[in-house]
């Protein structure tokens, strides 16, 4: 019997009530302690709560908080103002917007995004290097599966785990094996979902790849973590499960501005009228379903 099957719980896209869910993400702004730091906590909460809602309005069936303007991140323990605010934005948030939310704590602290989670009642988190060791800009990153995975049953928590494979801005130490990674992340790590990205923020995956990983996944859900966009997001969703996202919905598609409502709107349009054929269509938003009946009929 494969262990890793038998301890998963339910399959996590019931999280999300659809069969592909794109997942919006909310980068902070610069967080108490972090370089850029511009000691004005109101306009991170109002920055926030504004990226949510347009969020959530727009369409996404899941919200991922992650620091992504702390850069240069702490290699994997962030300082504990970082996990303060952090969770207090999750509360707000989670009072604001009826879809599940994530967190993710950069650059790699899985601990932090647990306690996180488990406390606020966030839904999943995900972790950058859950297997393996990856040369990255914060040095040498080693996976630490059996430390979260222990502190997960430990605080009693169902919170899932997203976890990254070769994850982006890093290189594997030896000669990478897709097929190889991804098994051992779910299987050996026990990730809830894997998510398969680009070398770089705003760089899609192979499409070659994600058949690849999805092949290997036998079931397990994969995940679009980096450059997806209006052009090709059907395209690669054909050979994954959901999809995250951040900077195709931002305004102009840069990753230093606001969400952009209007972008939202149409990104969640093209993924609903795109996804493959044997999409449940009960998954899908009323509206949606209307849409697409009125397109087979006509």
């Amino acid at each position: 019997m494969n262990r890793a099957k038998e301890f998963k719980n339910v399959d996590v896209n019931q999280i999300f009530k659809t069969a592909h869910p794109i997942i919006g993400v909310v980068h902070l702004l610069p967080l108490p302690t972090s370089p850029c730091w511009g000691g004005n906590l109101k306009s991170v909460i109002d920055r926030a709560e504004q990226e949510a809602t347009a969020l959530a309005a727009g369409g996404v069936d899941g919200v991922m908080i992650e620091n992504f303007f702390d850069a240069p991140f702490a290699k994997d323990t962030v300082d504990p103002a970082v996990v303060s605010v952090m969770t207090m934005i999750a509360r707000r948030l989670m009072r604001l917007v009826s879809v599940p939310i994530g967190i993710n704590v950069l650059r790699n602290d899985a601990h932090s995004a647990i306690a996180i989670a488990t406390c606020t009642g966030a839904r999943f988190i995900r972790v950058n290097v859950l297997t393996g060791v990856m040369a990255t800009d914060q040095g040498l990153i080693e996976g630490k599966a059996h430390e979260v995975m222990r502190y997960r049953r430990e605080l009693g928590s169902d919170v899932k785990i997203f976890a990254d494979v070769l994850v982006k801005h890093a290189r594997p130490l030896g000669t990478p094996n897709l097929i190889v990674a991804v098994q051992d992340t779910i299987e050996r790590g026990l990730a809830d979902a894997v998510i398969l990205s680009g070398w770089s923020t705003g760089t899609p995956p192979n499409p070659e790849d994600l058949e690849l990983a999805q092949t290997a996944a036998q079931g397990t859900p994969v995940f679009i973590g980096s450059g997806a966009n209006l052009d090709n997001v059907a395209k690669l969703l054909h050979s994954a499960d959901g999809v995250i996202v951040s900077s195709a919905l931002k305004r102009h598609g840069r990753r230093d501005q606001p969400i952009d409502p209007n972008r939202v709107a149409r990104f969640v349009e093209a993924v609903r009228l795109g996804v493959p054929s044997d999409t449940n269509l009960t998954c899908l938003p009323t509206h949606t379903q209307t849409e697409i009946m009125g397109r087979s009929s006509s």
